[in-house]
């Protein structure tokens, strides 16, 4: 048995445990930030960081076991922590650096690689300095079972803390690069002050030490230099605002990897995207007068600003769960100030569980989470509460994307059939023969004046048109059934396609 005296103080090793565990989840969450610029956030991406990260906790936890029965755990301890914070300074500068040289082509390749790279060194290096703590603490076996379960409890706190704080307040506060920075410059100062503190104590610290300390100095500089491809990390967005050089005023919106919006301040009638350009056509065909249009998604908002100018009389309200988006609307892209145009920060699904009945003539779902239409917006249960809150004859309005085998799309216009009577598609010319691209859903429980739509379609110049209704139902044909908050794979169900 270890003597006690060679143990560390007990509020030491307990925070050694909960800060390395700490740092480890504050690397997972913002690994997916970091990379989103350049893959988009979506579940492969998503299951591909936490399982490394578990993976790297794992391979840890198991060597740096093994590694306290073969050498003194006090003389690895701060090394370790001095290796992890160096090298979870390294993820910034590693991952923006090398997706500038190699170019956007090849961008998302090699951020997925970076990114595994990244994660599973500083998380594996920072898991093993649990065992070796809990290796110290023992200092007979009749303690096994309280100092285990106890240092246990302790790094899983810190986890959980961490995931919390991580998740709720840094990333709504500071770049992700800040907090790389602050998590790696933390983990450094700390390992320094535990290899003088073993030192003192008669133990050589490990050999390159120094190098790793090196590292770190470098990395974070690296970190502080090396710019940022967004303009504005909002809480769920890498966001940035691109000027169209082939037309002053245009401005795109860029959301992750997505030409997500375009929007001319000055010409609000300008629809740029073909889609939107359907999206107008559809709204153009509902009865003159006072019109009431709800917007779930808003990115550049370009549809509400159209209604503004179009249709006076109209009113929209439009969900964006995105604050920062919001924001990016009103200081980088000119957001009117109007009482006809409603903003409300808030989830699509919720916000539309708590409007009145018959609130809406309209319903505009445009909400993407990369280029998937977030599950729960995409089920059965969703549409019988839109259905709910549109006013008798009220239209939906559904942007898609979809490729190939359009397998979710299939599935969605099922899915409306099962709630409204009437359903109608817009597509590209031979889009539904394999290439798919996005693709306008319309349904309504009275018919859809299908030559009004076309007609409004031609005075847009949208690039798309109707399918005919038989060529619809030969589309939907063996569709996967119909989607429902208990079976909505719409990653998976996009993947097949692609």
């Amino acid at each position: 048995m270890r003597p006690a005296d060679r143990a560390l103080p007990g509020w030491l090793a307990a925070a050694i445990v909960f800060g390395s565990s700490a740092a480890v989840l504050v690397l997972e969450i913002t690994a997916l930030r970091l990379i989103a610029p350049y893959v988009g956030i979506t579940l492969e991406t998503n299951t591909s960081v936490i399982g490394l990260a578990l993976a790297a906790i794992a391979f840890g936890a198991w060597s740096g076991g093994a590694a306290a029965d073969r050498r003194p755990p006090r003389s690895m301890i701060g090394p370790l922590l001095v290796v992890g914070g160096a090298l979870v300074l390294l993820v910034t500068p590693a991952i923006r650096l090398a997706t500038s040289v190699v170019g956007p082509s090849a961008a998302p390749v090699v951020a997925l690689m970076l990114a595994a790279v990244t994660v599973f060194a500083p998380a594996a290096v920072l898991s093993s300095v649990s065992p070796m703590v809990v290796k110290l603490q023992l200092s007979s076996l009749d303690q096994t079972g309280a100092v285990v379960g106890r240092l246990s409890g302790i790094g899983t706190l810190g986890a959980i803390l961490a995931t919390f704080l991580t998740g709720f307040v840094l990333v709504a506060v500071v770049p992700t690069s800040v907090i790389l920075l602050g998590t790696g410059g933390v983990l450094v100062v700390a390992g320094v002050a535990l290899v003088v503190f073993a030192r003192r104590r008669g133990d050589a610290p490990s050999p390159g030490t120094a190098a790793a300390i090196a590292v770190a100095l470098v990395a974070g500089a690296g970190g502080v230099l090396v710019a940022s491809p967004c303009d504005v990390e909002t809480k769920y967005h890498c966001a940035s605002v691109r000027p169209d050089p082939a037309r002053p005023g245009g401005q795109v919106l860029v959301l992750d990897t997505l030409r997500h919006s375009y929007v001319d301040p000055g010409d609000p009638a300008y629809l740029e995207f073909g889609y939107v350009r359907t999206f107008a056509a559809a709204l153009d065909t509902l009865p003159s007068g006072p019109l009431s249009v709800l917007h779930v998604g808003g990115g550049g908002m370009t549809l509400p600003r159209y209604l503004l100018q179009a249709r006076p009389e109209a009113t929209s309200t439009v969900v964006e769960i995105d604050p920062g988006v919001v924001e990016v609307d009103r200081s980088r892209l000119a957001l009117p100030d109007d009482p006809r145009l409603r903003v409300e920060v808030a989830d699509g699904r919720v916000a539309v569980a708590g409007y009145p009945d018959d609130s809406f003539d309209a319903y505009v779902g445009d909400a993407f989470g990369g280029i998937a239409v977030p599950w729960h917006l995409t089920t059965r249960e969703t549409f019988v509460d839109v259905e709910r809150v549109l006013r008798p004859g009220g239209l939906v309005v559904l942007n898609v994307i979809d490729f190939r085998r359009l397998d979710f799309a299939r599935a969605e216009v099922a899915t409306l059939a099962s709630v409204f009577d009437h359903v109608a598609l817009a597509a590209a010319p031979g889009a539904l023969a394999g290439p798919g691209g996005n693709l306008v859903l319309l349904a309504s429980d009275e018919p859809i004046d299908r030559a009004a739509v076309e007609a409004a379609m031609d005075r847009q110049e949208s690039p798309m048109e109707l399918v005919a209704a038989d060529d619809l139902l030969t589309f939907v044909g063996d569709a996967p059934q119909v989607l429902r908050d208990d079976w909505a794979p719409v990653d998976q169900l996009l993947t097949t396609g692609r």
